[in-house]
């Protein structure tokens, strides 16, 4: 029963409200809702930044918030959100909690370049926030997860010639960790089990909306939005968290992308929780882990 309210609570619908810049109650940092980091067909693309007010160690951390592909404000209150955010800011860092377009307007394909035009964004804005812009690292849970890998593996360098000028540095990360995300929707689970809106996946399928009728052509959007097909020797640092009892999630997710990982030389970590699903009571208990992971591989620069 707990994993099915963790899963409802990452799908309550919202109304986004406007902006504003607070210190929250006695908490040592300070919140500015409802930035916005960029647009597409006339919507707003939003985040909230939560920042050190004492000994912020000049590194950021992205928050990609998500569950089931579905991206809402709200979501930044939930008990997830905040034990990431508020075990982060007191290390110091400022955290950017991004909102992604959603399903079931949006598909995937349609989301990935939110995450990477808010990286982009904050990059561009370093000085602003007061962060080191080469000190970014990213995290996420279940779609989250996916999403951020995705980040990881598949940022890129800016576009010198891009009109816009956010467009013209870089949208890489210097380190990921997230929660049991999914890696390789052609092989989920097991070698060759499609995942693409089906099988294990059955109950999302219009984040796999693809505009495209031909199998083949799915298949290759598939392993297109597939973290395990982008891993290269570049990649940053990786710490994945996992429950070997994951029914939505295979454990198997996690084990293969971070033996490819390995396999490239990249620094990457498997945690497994035993006895654990898709989410946990007392999840907030492993972010220190995460905090952990970007203290070792976002470390101060003196």
């Amino acid at each position: 029963m707990w994993n099915l309210r963790f899963c409802l609570a990452l799908c309550v619908p919202f109304l986004l409200v406007g902006g504003c810049t607070r210190a929250v109650g006695q908490s040592p940092y300070t919140h500015v809702a409802d930035v916005i980091y960029g647009r597409k067909f006339g919507l707003a693309l939003t985040m909230d930044v939560f920042a050190p007010l004492e000994n912020a160690n000049g590194a950021a951390v992205v928050w990609v918030v998500s569950g089931g592909w579905l991206s809402a404000h709200q979501y930044i209150s939930l008990e997830l959100s905040q034990a990431l955010i508020k075990t982060l800011v007191q290390r110091g860092y400022t955290v950017f909690a991004v909102v992604h377009s959603s399903q079931p307007k949006f598909n995937i394909p349609e989301m990935l370049p939110d995450i990477d035009r808010a990286v982009r964004y904050i990059r561009y804005h370093a000085a602003e926030y007061s962060i080191d812009p080469d000190r970014i690292g990213i995290a996420g849970a279940s779609s989250g997860g996916h999403l951020a890998l995705m980040q990881a593996v598949a940022g890129e360098d800016g576009d010198p010639g891009a009109k816009d000028p956010v467009g013209r540095v870089s949208s890489r990360v210097q380190a990921v960790a997230c929660f049991f995300p999914p890696s390789d929707f052609l092989n989920y689970g097991q070698p060759g089990e499609n995942a693409l809106g089906r099988n294990r996946l059955k109950g999302f399928p219009a984040p796999f909306a693809f505009p495209e009728s031909d199998p083949q052509k799915k298949r290759a959007i598939g392993r297109q939005i597939s973290p395990f097909n982008h891993i290269t020797p570049d990649d940053p640092p990786t710490l994945i968290i996992h429950g070997d009892q994951d029914a939505l999630v295979p454990l198997e997710q996690s084990e293969t992308m971070i033996a490819k990982l390995k396999r490239e030389g990249i620094y990457a970590q498997l945690i497994v929780k035993h006895g654990a699903g898709h989410g946990w009571p007392g999840i907030e208990k492993d972010m220190p882990k995460i905090a952990d992971w970007f203290d070792k591989y976002l470390p101060k620069s003196f």
